[in-house]
């Protein structure tokens, strides 16, 4: 029989719905040398970039043999595959690390499908997935994730988002894999959860960015969320190494590990074979920034801050000095308007789609906190501790006179970012982003990970005007601030953390978690999810606080759900 006709013959055979594909066996891919070649599907499956007519399906066919061969997908309205709408075969390799990724067009609008590959008799898990609606919509249900670190404790997040059976699309914010060695960032209990990663060097070349998110995608609880629902996803840094900007990274050196550049391209290439997402412009795969319409109710902008237009990050060790800060300075170079975070090229871009958007809500997602999140330079700097100085906040309030001129002088230093890696550290860029939203007179709401913390801030320009609301997720798995203070309550840091920073509402530094955001015409909700542990597969979920934000210019704050 020739194998290429009766491949020919399948596909003609579903299409008039002769051939039973329900159970049945397929044909086996043929090799190079005419050899017929098996494969497994254990990385399981997944879908991405959901439009109103097209989705991207995924897989990874791991082969018997180092040759192209060819894998079979189907699409189908129902799970058993009785009413198969698409199918077709896809040539994989090991150019492409032997991942299938197939952008089916031709869909219905906001209509679950259910998708699956084969190789000769094998079959991969199913998935599911579910295009975009248009026209009038009355509620969209997202749920956020992001900083998934692997060896630093199991992704019982991403179990728990699996049993969700209302998501319409689920977005990651970035870190979706870490590139530290084995025995690097949050990796002290991996040998004893079997959460040892590979390659056992950190990733700087195609071979070992390939080889880490193979790790990660063997993850059962990982692989379940991915077949339940379609996913959006951006980078953050840990795609490519510690806080990376547009010419380097703060864990990359040069001497040691090759040009940047080389480094930034093999992390590009693996990311696009391993993630299901679209890519717009084959020439230019840096250039993920796109939109996703929820028909008349939300506009989903994904952006990135990291490698497009990112200048290099601020550092507090040029500005302090054994007096403290030197805010004169510091200052003078934060209001600095050439310094970029999105780039000109993507700022122009965003201000098309927030123009040509009709949406009532417009959503950011993007990795780093938006909102104003200044905290007293003593802090920043780890010159004095979150308790010690609350201490000393309470002893101003109560007795004054008692204070000594060391307690005063720290008491005198300035408010000042926590974190330059984010938009406090390009104070101009952000202005920028909220002029616009203002006025175009948009509701507009960020969504924001990296911190490993949850906050929920309001969003004000220089003037204090509100302009919208910032929702910031905690991390899958990554430490947050309960090890950064760890001989501190982390209650008692987040209340004072609320009590110190104006624009934040609420603040959670101690659990790992997700949020559903949920819009409807009338308001926004995100309602922040965590689970007990990461460090068992034992776990419960805990419920935290729900916020919401209301449409129109007079509304633009965060309000109890």
């Amino acid at each position: 029989m020739n194998t290429k006709t009766s491949r020919r013959n399948f596909i003609r055979g579903v299409a008039i719905g002769t051939v039973a594909v329900s159970g049945g066996t397929l044909l086996s891919a043929c090799g190079g040398s005419g050899d017929q070649v098996t494969a497994t599907f254990a990385h399981g499956v997944a879908s991405g970039d959901p439009l109103s007519d097209r989705v991207i399906i995924w897989t990874r066919a791991t082969p018997s043999a180092e040759r192209d061969f060819q894998v079979l997908w189907e699409v189908a309205s129902d799970e058993q595959f009785t009413r198969i709408v698409k199918s077709g075969e896809f040539t994989t390799g090991p150019a492409r690390d032997y991942t299938v990724k197939v952008d089916v067009s031709g869909l219905t609008p906001a209509t679950p499908y259910f998708y699956r590959f084969a190789v000769g008799p094998t079959y991969s898990p199913t998935g599911r997935t579910k295009t975009l609606p248009t026209g009038k919509v009355d509620q969209v249900k997202l749920a956020v994730m992001t900083c998934s670190n692997y060896p630093a404790g199991y992704f019982n997040v991403y179990a728990d988002i699996a049993k969700l059976n209302d998501i319409d699309a689920a977005i990651h914010l970035g870190d979706y894999i870490y590139e530290y060695p084995r025995d690097g960032y949050a990796s002290k209990d991996a040998a004893a959860l079997n959460r040892l990663v590979d390659p056992k060097s950190e990733t700087i070349t195609l071979t070992d960015y390939r080889s880490r998110y193979a790790v990660y995608r063997g993850d059962a609880d990982l692989q379940a969320m991915h077949a339940k629902m379609a996913f959006i996803a951006v980078w953050d840094d840990h795609e490519f190494a510690n806080d990376t900007w547009t010419g380097g990274a703060e864990n990359h050196d040069p001497a040691t590990e090759g040009p940047f550049s080389a480094r930034r391209a093999a992390a590009l290439q693996a990311y696009h074979e391993w993630m299901p997402i679209r890519v717009n412009d084959p020439a230019q795969p840096d250039r993920i920034y796109r939109s996703f319409d929820f028909g008349s109710l939300v506009s989903l902008h994904m952006l990135d801050t990291r490698i497009i237009g990112r200048d290099k990050q601020l550092s507090y060790a040029n500005y302090a000095s054994a007096a403290g800060l030197d805010a004169v300075k510091f200052g003078t170079d934060m209001a600095n308007p050439a310094r970029q975070l999105l780039g000109a090229e993507q700022t122009s871009w965003l201000q098309k789609q927030l123009s040509a958007s009709t949406a009532t809500w417009q959503i950011l997602g993007q990795q780093v906190l938006m909102a104003r999140m200044n905290i007293p330079a003593p802090l920043v700097l780890g010159s004095i501790s979150f308790g010690a100085y609350t201490t000393l906040l309470g002893k101003a309030q109560t007795a004054p006179a008692t204070l000594t001129a060391a307690e005063k002088q720290i008491l005198a230093q300035p408010s000042i970012p926590y974190n330059l890696d984010a938009w406090d550290g390009y104070a101009a860029a952000r202005e920028t982003v909220l002029g616009m939203a203002k006025a175009m007179d948009k509701n507009l709401i960020t969504l924001a990970g990296d911190t490993h913390n949850t906050w929920a801030s309001d969003l004000t320009d220089l003037n204090n005007t509100a302009v919208g609301v910032e929702f910031g997720v905690t991390s899958v798995t990554s430490p947050g601030f309960e090890e950064i203070f760890a001989s501190e309550d982390p209650r008692v840091v987040a209340a004072g953390l609320e009590q110190i920073i104006g624009p934040l509402v609420y603040a959670q530094t101690q659990h790992r978690g997700y949020m559903i955001v949920t819009a409807t015409p009338a308001k926004v909700s995100a309602e922040f999810r965590y689970v007990s542990t990461v460090k068992s597969k034992t776990y419960t979920a805990v419920a935290g606080k729900t916020l919401s934000t209301l449409p129109g210019a007079g509304n633009r704050r965060l309000v109890a759900a």
